[in-house]
């Protein structure tokens, strides 16, 4: 008798489908905020997430530097909700990133940002939450209901949503073409084989994850599921961070998943791999090429942003299977409930 599917990987799977389906449901909304960003461009953008959004934030940093040479930096709400500071956001983009909008303190970042007269945008799952009432703009991500704790198909949509928004505010046709192409790329990935690091990451205590450039962001959201859903001690770290002390710690059989990028930023990386497999980590990296032993599969989709949202396609994909080799239950996590609000 088949075992019933998990609800996490139920979800995993419906990714494909909601950014298929975001395209249309993006394309108001964004052809708004685009027309005022253009207006009147703003010289700095201030993002503020928590959890998965967080890593999501990572990502837009990244895309947004990348493409519109535009300054990103995150917003430390405690500045408003605990030390009463408002920041001097007149004129500027304020990007808050949520799956439930429900959390406190990103609504009052969010509603003090306004009040400075920045142009609040919000990437939000739940249109009807708070956090969209205070929003001069809300991007839906349009991911439909996310019954299991640890966000898989609301984070994609998020990269997706956050893809959207750089190609149609920086003009970019390659990327535009990679994000149309991207749900059937997202299929293949969640086909991959990532067994080869089981016998390694089931009896693991502890590891680190491993990215730079477009990958730096799935690097942590890796680190932050292998703790959710596989009690796994995880860190995540750039790989040129990386070489600035936390390298110490890699002893004979130390396990890293390394996600490679596929653009300028894939050279040291790959150097860093081969230092890291002489000093005798166990090193598991996720690359094109042809597959070898320590190398996991990974799908190319055109452009080296939207190979990472399909390298942590694949990574949830194993992860199911790895939090039940490891006796845990991914739609379980320990400790943690599905919305979390804090201040």
């Amino acid at each position: 008798m088949q075992e019933p599917q998990s609800q996490i990987g139920l979800e995993i799977g419906e990714a494909p489908d909601v950014v298929e389906r975001q395209a249309e449901s993006l394309r108001r909304p964004l052809a708004a905020l685009v027309k005022r960003l253009k207006q009147k461009p703003p010289q700095l953008a201030v993002t503020c997430a928590r959890g998965s959004s967080a890593h999501a934030a990572v990502f837009a940093k990244h895309s947004i530097e990348r493409h519109l040479r535009i300054p990103v930096a995150d917003a430390a709400p405690s500045i408003v909700t605990v030390y009463q500071r408002p920041l001097k956001l007149k004129g500027q983009l304020h990007l808050t990133i949520s799956q439930s909008g429900r959390s406190h303190d990103l609504i009052e970042q969010t509603r003090a940002a306004k009040k400075a007269g920045a142009l609040t945008v919000g990437m939000i799952n739940d249109v009807a939450s708070p956090l969209a009432d205070v929003c001069d703009i809300v991007l839906p991500l349009g991911a439909g209901p996310e019954l299991s704790v640890a966000a898989t198909k609301t984070f994609i949509a998020t990269l997706a949503a956050i893809l959207r928004l750089t190609a149609a505010w920086g003009g970019s046709g390659d990327l535009k073409k990679s994000l149309a192409r991207l749900p059937k790329h997202l299929q293949r990935s969640s086909m991959l084989d990532w067994s080869a690091s089981f016998a390694v990451l089931t009896e693991a205590q502890s590891m680190m994850t491993i990215g730079r450039g477009p990958t730096l962001a799935i690097a942590a959201e890796a680190a932050l599921k292998l703790k959710e859903t596989c009690g796994l001690h995880a860190e995540a770290f750039s790989g040129s961070e990386f070489l600035h002390g936390p390298v110490s710690l890699v002893s004979r059989g130390f396990p890293i998943l390394m996600f490679m990028p596929a653009d300028q930023a894939a050279l040291a990386l790959r150097r860093l791999e081969e230092d890291l497999r002489r000093k005798g980590a166990a090193v598991f990296a996720a690359a094109h090429g042809t597959p070898s032993q320590g190398r996991l599969p990974a799908v190319k989709s055109g452009h080296p942003e939207t190979d990472a949202i399909c390298s942590i396609q694949s990574f949830y994909a194993m992860l199911v299977r790895l939090a039940q080799l490891r006796g845990g239950d991914a739609d379980r996590p320990r400790h943690l409930q599905k919305v979390t609000r804090t201040r």
